[in-house]
């Protein structure tokens, strides 16, 4: 194995994982593998340079992102399905940790100053490892853990202070869709526990430096999905009503139908500009005043290639 291991801490936890809500207990060492069907190593789609996020995380330069393969949830919709589904091939490269720590220092050479974990519920012993070699390295970039929020509350204020900014995607507070669209009866119990979590660390506010990029806080992040707008108005009541209507909200228009749901009546067509616009009015009758709106034509734009080598770009 051409990674080293921190601690009996690390062996444990993949060696009988209990990392994320599913509870496998698999031995990612050994096998047979669990829900995520991830090993113990540095399975890795892209590490790249992202300009499409939300302006506070990019600045000039752009958030430096690392793209984990596979997932804890299974969405049927899933923009990033080339790299997260668990029951087929994906796009994955075994790195070890000097590897991927070059990759993001190239960037951070650049004058990137903030580092994602994109989808790293099911690798949160691989994203501390990640973080604590760059440290070892004299690097301090800005950590920002962009997940999902299937996640075990114990597990995130176990990063409270090393974790500078949090980035959950609260997807559903309908149990039916949470088992429909991504396999997680669970999902909306789970991740209101997560997201009040998150808000005890950091509250509604934002800190940014000087040039207006984040240092610390919370993002929310909600995709409306098409047919969904109920949905949608309940999770933004449960931020305004449960957390707190200064918490900072990326309202995101983007759905794109992939080639899996391209029969479903609902999730097979775009978002319409009245679905979308009736989610906004809500979002601005519960005086959430504090975030991003998309423009309906940015769908094709979000939509990424992880069979390039920079999967953002044209």
């Amino acid at each position: 194995m051409n990674f080293s291991l921190p601690s009996a801490e690390y062996l444990a936890c993949l060696s009988n994982c209990v990392c994320c809500p599913r509870g496998c207990r698999a031995d990612r060492f050994h096998g047979p593998l669990g829900y995520c069907q991830t090993g113990a190593g540095f399975e890795i789609a892209s590490i790249c340079l992202h300009c499409g996020e939300e302006p506070v995380l990019t600045g000039r330069t752009g958030i430096c992102n690392i793209f984990f393969s596979r997932c804890n949830l299974q969405c049927q919709y899933c923009q990033n399905y080339q790299i997260s589904r668990n029951r087929e091939d994906v796009i994955s490269r075994k790195l070890n940790l000097d590897q991927v720590a070059r990759q993001i220092e190239e960037k951070m050479d650049q004058g990137v100053k903030c580092v994602g974990f994109v989808s790293p519920s099911h690798v949160l012993p691989q994203m501390e490892m990640i973080m604590q070699g760059l440290k070892k390295r004299g690097r301090n970039p800005v950590f920002v853990m962009n997940t999902n929020a299937y996640d075990k509350t114990e597990r995130i204020a176990a990063l409270e202070d090393r974790v500078q900014v949090y980035l959950p995607d609260l997807k559903y507070l309908d149990e039916s869709l949470a088992i429909h669209l991504s396999d997680a009866p669970d999902y909306p119990e789970v991740a209101s526990r997560v997201l009040r979590e998150m808000f005890r660390q950091k509250g509604p506010e934002l800190k940014l430096d000087k040039e207006g990029v984040i240092e610390s806080g919370l993002i929310v992040r909600h995709l409306v999905l098409p047919g969904q707008v109920e949905n949608s108005k309940q999770v933004l009541r449960f931020i305004a009503e449960e957390l707190s209507p200064g918490v900072y909200i990326s309202l995101m228009s983007q759905y794109s139908p992939i080639p899996a749901v391209a029969g479903d009546t609902n999730l097979g067509r775009h978002l319409s500009p009245e679905e979308y616009g009736e989610v906004v009015e809500e979002m601005e009758r519960l005086g959430l005043e504090h975030g991003w709106i998309q423009e309906m034509a940015g769908s094709g734009h979000y939509k990424p290639d992880f069979a390039r080598q920079h999967p953002f770009k044209e």
